[in-house]
C-alpha cells in the first residue's frame, strides 16, 4: 500500500469515528494557538518532485555559531534535506537506489542525532536514519564547514538489515521504520531503537565504530509491544487494520536524563518503557479510538467502526506521531506529541517521579500572508536552548501533511503537498503556559 492510500484510508477513518465518538477536530478549538514563522518549500510526492514527502525533523545545534544550526529532515523516496534556521535548503542527498529495478529503493523515514559518537577517526556528531526501503540505519557526519555541504555518508558498506533475513523479506517493506537515538551515560555507548513497519517489534541497536571512520551496528535484543488488548468488559480488543498488518509504532524519543524510551504505537497510544527494551512497559495515556471495534471492508479497504465502549482516552486522536521531549533544567519539562487525528499537540509532564500527566496542548494554525497551518502532523523536534537572534528561547519544527496553496497534478485533481514548519519555541511555551 502507498503511503498516499494509507493517508486517504486513515483519513475514511477518521471521518467515520468523529460521528461514533462525537468528537471532531473542532473540538480542539479551545486549545491555545500559535503560528509558524517560517516554512520550507514544499515537497511533492510524485515524479516531477523525486517522490519526495515530508516525514521527520531534528534540530543540530551549531555550538560555535547556534544562528546558524541545522534542521535535517527526511522525504522518504526524496532522501535527506538540510535546512538553515531560515528553512533554506542548504543540502540535498538522494537515498540510494535498489539493488535492482524490482528491488524497493531507498525510504528515508526517521531521523535523530547522536553528538560526540566515537569513531575510528575521532568524535562526531552524526545524524542516524532509518531507512525504511532498504531495512538499514544510515549515519552521515555532520559539519558545517565542510565544502559541499554539512552532511557526509558515513555508513559501514558491510551494514546488514535490521528485520530482514533477505532482499526478498525487504520488498515486503516490514522494514525499520520509526526510530530514536539513546546515549548511555553510564557506559558511554551509543544506540538506535528502531521500530518495525507493520508489526510491533522494536530493535535495540548499538552504534559502533568501523574501518576508515564508518559507523555501524549490532543489533542488542528486541521487544514486542502488544498486538491485543483486554478491555475493562472482558472482551479483547485489536484495531482495525488491513489483514496481515499489527499495530506498528513510529513516533519515538529517550529522555537521555532517565534512560526512558516513549514510544507512540499509532492506533493505541503511548507507551513509556526502558531504553535498554527490559523491564515491563506502560500505557500512560490511550488514543480516543481506543476499544472502538471495527470491521475491514476489502472492497473498499477501509475500516467501518462499530459502537464506542467508552474506553478510550481524552487527549489523543490517532495516529499518536512526533513525539518530542522539551527538557529543562532539573530534568523537568514535557513530552510532546503529535495528535494527528485532530490536528493538535499534547504535553506530558516530563519530570522525574511524576506519572506523565497531561499538561495542556496547542495547535500550529495560519499565520496572515501566505503561512498555513498545520495538518496531519508525523514527524517534530523540539530544541529548548537558544539559536541565536532569530530563535533566542529555542525551535520547534513540525511537519505540516496538508501544504497550501494547492498545485494541480495536470489530471484534474492535486499533488500531494508535505513540507516542515518553523516555530518560534518561546511562542509555544507563552501560550501553552509550559
Amino acid at each position: 500500500m502507498t503511503t498516499t492510500h494509507r493517508s486517504a484510508r486513515r483519513a475514511a477513518v477518521l471521518a467515520a469515528l468523529v460521528t461514533v465518538l462525537g468528537t471532531s477536530p473542532a473540538d480542539a478549538a479551545e486549545l491555545p494557538t500559535v503560528t509558524a514563522t517560517s516554512e520550507t518549500a514544499a515537497l511533492y510526492d510524485d515524479e516531477a518532485g523525486g517522490n519526495s514527502d515530508a516525514d521527520d525533523p531534528a534540530i543540530w545545534r551549531n555550538p560555535a555559531d547556534p544562528g546558524r544550526s541545522l534542521v535535517v529532515a527526511t522525504a522518504k523516496e526524496g532522501g535527506l534535506r538540510v535546512y538553515d534556521l531560515d528553512a533554506r535548503l542548504v543540502q540535498s542527498l538522494a537515498a540510494p537506489q535498489p539493488p535492482s529495478a524490482d528491488d524497493a529503493p531507498g525510504r528515508f523515514n526517521n531521523v535523530d542525532l547522536v553528538a560526540g559518537l566515537r569513531t575510528a577517526t575521532g568524535r562526531a556528531d552524526v545524524a542516524v536514519v532509518s531507512d525504511r526501503g532498504n531495512d538499514r540505519l544510515r549515519i552521515y557526519r555532520i559539519d558545517p564547514s565542510r565544502p559541499g555541504g554539512p552532511l557526509t555518508d558515513v555508513t559501514d558498506p558491510a551494514a546488514a538489515p535490521v528485520f530482514s533475513a533477505d532482499q526478498a523479506e525487504i520488498n515486503d517493506q516490514r522494514t525499520a521504520y520509526g526510530l530514536a537515538t539513546w546515549k548511555d551515560t553510564a557506559t558511554g555507548r551509543s544506540y538506535a531503537l528502531v521500530s518495525q513497519r507493520e508489526r510491533t517489534r522494536l530493535a535495540l541497536l548499538e552504534l559502533v565504530p568501523a574501518a576508515g571512520g564508518t559507523v555501524g551496528y549490532r543489533k542488542v535484543r528486541t521487544l514486542d509491544l502488544p498486538t491485543a488488548f483486554r478491555l475493562p468488559d472482558g472482551t479483547s480488543w485489536t484495531p482495525c487494520l488491513e489483514p496481515g498488518e499489527l499495530p506498528q509504532t513510529e513516533g519515538m524519543v529517550v529522555d537521555p536524563a532517565t534512560g526512558t524510551l516513549y514510544a507512540g504505537q499509532e492506533d493505541i497510544g503511548i507507551w513509556r518503557l526502558r531504553a535498554d527494551l527490559t523491564g515491563r512497559p506502560a500505557l500512560i495515556d490511550k488514543v480516543k479510538e481506543y476499544g472502538v471495534p471495527g470491521t475491514y471492508d476489502e472492497e473498499t479497504e477501509e475500516c467501518t467502526p462499530g459502537a464506542d465502549p467508552g474506553y478510550g482516552g481524552k487527549r489523543l486522536s490517532s495516529d499518536v506521531e512526533g513525539l518530542t521531549l522539551y527538557q529543562e533544567r532539573d530534568d523537568d519539562g514535557y513530552l510532546l506529541a503529535s495528535s494527528q487525528g485532530d490536528n493538535t499537540f499534547a504535553l506530558y509532564d516530563r519530570e522525574v517521579g511524576e506519572d506523565n500527566e497531561y499538561e495542556g496542548g496547542f495547535r500550529v494554525a495560519a499565520a496572515s500572508g501566505t503561512l498555513d497551518g498545520v495538518q496531519e502532523c508525523d514527524g517534530a523536534a523540539v530544541l529548548n536552548a537558544p539559536l541565536g537572534a532569530r530563535y533566542p528561547r529555542g525551535l520547534l519544527v513540525v511537519q505540516d501533511g496538508q501544504e497550501t496553496p494547492e498545485v494541480p497534478d495536470g489530471e484534474g485533481g492535486t499533488r500531494t503537498a508535505t513540507g516542515f514548519k518553523f516555530v518560534d519555541l518561546g511562542t509555544v511555551v507563552d501560550a501553552a503556559d509550559m
